[in-house]
């Protein structure tokens, strides 16, 4: 997989920019809140169709008037595409492919494929289990694009039980709105039983990838472990209907509960996933260089699970997490990634890098949203 050539218009603080890229190696250089992150958080979008830095799409929009447009042309085996994305203030994006309208978002998942590294992504270690949720969902729905629509109808799922709720605690429910109640958890455990078992199915596969790459960072002196932990027991090999048995039987007997809190707190959107090195959680005890190495482990078996998957090399981001590393992981990342993906790096100076690295790499300069190369 290659970008050929980026356009970002009214993005962020880009008022109208083109990169055309000949390279497998890109270093995009420059001060701090320049625009550097935004111009990967552009190739991001297009693999996923949401920001890592925000939840609030207006925020993508210069100073969130218009509209935020994104375009790209892409390289993959199988041919070539040129997309498009269009982000309002107010209202539904709109994307294109091969100047094409599309209905379904569904149809451009799917195309670009990238793993990020930012400074931030030791959050998915140390915060709150929604950061390691996200990231796990982000992997899937690019594995598997129609995962996207089963997390979505599960969260609508979600939103109208709640709401029944709310209405059970504060007047009590009616004999309708029982069987309302009954027809939403049954759709849930539907839902949450297709959610579940392809995230154990999607940590099974990146385990033993990630296990890999983090004896090589820590030169076989670790051993890191990862489990999912479901906020509803299961076995991969059980039938269906006895995984949603099981979820039934858990909204039964959290039902009082659930109706003090006006909330549902039963389901994937509780799930957790454990990090464990040397038998410790790494959440809790782990050094900020275990937490950066678990991190960058991940993000290398993620690479290796995508291109398995997909049958391509994905784009690998890599944002500000040079200065993150000592010299010797900077070597042992460099490295590892070889010529084989197309790598994006930012960076405040060159000198994290080689001469090696820089005579191969094409150099981007950003300054106050223009790019200079």
């Amino acid at each position: 997989m290659f970008l050929r050539r980026l356009n970002l218009s009214h993005f962020r603080n880009y008022r109208d920019a083109e990169l055309s890229l000949d390279s497998r190696k890109v270093i995009i250089v420059g001060d701090n809140a320049q625009g550097k992150s935004n111009l990967l958080e552009g190739i991001q979008f297009l693999s996923t169709l949401k920001s890592y830095r925000t939840s609030r799409e207006q925020d993508l929009v210069y100073n969130q008037q218009g509209n935020a447009e994104i375009g790209a042309d892409i390289i993959r085996h199988h041919g070539d595409y040129n997309l498009g994305i269009r982000i309002p203030v107010k209202g539904k994006r709109e994307l294109w492919v091969n100047g094409q309208r599309l209905s379904r978002h569904i149809d451009f998942l799917g195309i670009v494929n990238t793993v990020l590294f930012s400074s931030l992504d030791t959050d998915l270690v140390r915060n709150a289990p929604e950061y390691r949720r996200e990231w796990l969902d982000n992997l899937l729905l690019q594995l598997e694009p129609i995962y996207t629509a089963i997390l979505r109808e599960y969260n609508q799922v979600i939103k109208q039980r709640n709401s029944l709720l709310r209405l059970w605690r504060n007047r009590g429910i009616t004999n309708s709105e029982m069987l309302e109640m009954r027809i939403w958890e049954e759709k849930l455990a539907e839902n949450a039983c297709r959610v579940m078992r392809r995230r154990k199915r999607a940590i099974e596969r990146l385990k033993p990838l990630a296990q890999l790459w983090h004896n090589k960072l820590s030169d076989e002196k670790e051993k890191l472990e990862i489990i999912y932990q479901p906020n509803v027991e299961f076995e991969e090999e059980e039938e269906v209907e006895k995984i949603r048995g099981r979820i039934r039987e858990k909204l039964e007997m959290k039902r009082n509960t659930e109706i003090q809190f006006g909330a549902t707190l039963v389901g994937v959107h509780r799930d957790d996933i454990g990090f464990f090195i040397n038998g410790k959680s790494v959440r809790h005890y782990g050094s900020s260089g275990q937490q950066r190495t678990l991190v960058l482990a991940l993000k290398l078996g993620e690479i290796q699970l995508i291109e398995q998957v997909v049958g391509e090399t994905p784009l690998l981001l890599l944002d500000d997490v040079m200065a993150e590393l000592d010299l010797q992981r900077q070597n042992n990342l460099l490295h590892c990634l070889g010529s084989r993906f197309q790598t994006f790096i930012t960076t405040t100076h060159l000198n994290h890098f080689c001469d090696s690295i820089i005579q191969d790499a094409q150099i981007v300069k950003v300054e106050q949203g223009r790019l200079l190369y």
